[in-house]
């Protein structure tokens, strides 16, 4: 029987090819991960537009993260919290009593804050604002709806009246919302049409509508604060305060 015998030079051969084979497999990877790198860094710039866009959109239209920076609400919210506020609340129906909204002051009424300046710094400063890790605008507050447009308010002993009735508010150690009744007597005013009283659950050391915010326009609601987002262990919906005694509520 013959014995097979290969020939040392297509050994050698085959082996080179392969190797050859193999570096210019390992040189296409190569060029094709640099290739991948390049696309990805050349996208970049385009993607955080992107990003920067959406993230505007949604903040404008749809919800928006707002840092609570003052004890006006406490106890239900407290200084550095954050909230979220959904600006589709009011597109079908009007806002009710009981509610927390986010409003913006007039300009002629601004207790603080400034309009000037522009550029990347203002657009990413607004950005951090609208994510929830800034102050925000001076020009931003957040209350509770206590009057309706048409309603004649007034405070009498710490007891808030909607056209003569008394509103069922008391404080949280009662089961309430308020830190403690305010027992300054204030009014009574009639709310304009399309204007809104707001008054902070922090009563005796809140600026709202009774001290210098005055009614506040249906336009400067930005939305209705629906949800506490920060801190962690504070994670929760914001409840509307309900007062069946109030005739307009029923």
């Amino acid at each position: 029987m013959a014995d097979l015998h290969l020939d040392s030079s297509e050994e050698g051969s085959s082996a080179l090819d392969s190797e050859d084979s193999s570096d210019t497999s390992r040189r296409r990877r190569g060029r094709d991960d640099r290739s991948d790198k390049r696309a990805f860094w050349a996208e970049l710039p385009f993607l955080i537009i992107v990003a920067l866009v959406l993230a505007m959109l949604l903040k404008t239209f749809v919800v928006q993260a707002f840092y609570i920076p003052s004890s006006s609400m406490e106890p239900t919210l407290m200084v550095q919290d954050r909230v979220l506020v959904t600006k589709l609340a009011y597109l079908y129906r009007e806002p009710r009593r009981g509610e927390i909204v986010v409003f913006r002051d007039s300009p002629e009424e601004t207790i603080g804050g400034t309009d000037e300046g522009g550029g990347v710094g203002d657009l990413l400063s607004s950005l951090a604002s609208g994510l929830g890790f800034g102050a925000g605008n001076e020009r931003d507050f957040i209350k509770r709806i206590i009057g309706l447009p048409g309603e004649t308010i007034e405070m009498r002993g710490g007891v808030v009246f909607i056209d003569g009735e008394p509103i069922p508010e008391a404080a949280t150690a009662d089961g309430g919302y308020l830190s403690r009744p305010d027992l300054n007597d204030f009014g009574p005013v009639t709310i304009e049409e399309g204007h809104y009283f707001m008054m902070g659950d922090n009563r005796p050391n809140s600026s709202d509508s009774r001290f210098g915010l005055g009614q506040i326009p249906r336009d400067d609601i930005l939305g209705r604060a629906f949800v506490t987002i920060w801190p962690l262990d504070q994670i929760g919906s914001l409840d509307i305060a309900e007062y069946d005694a109030v005739p307009a509520d029923q």
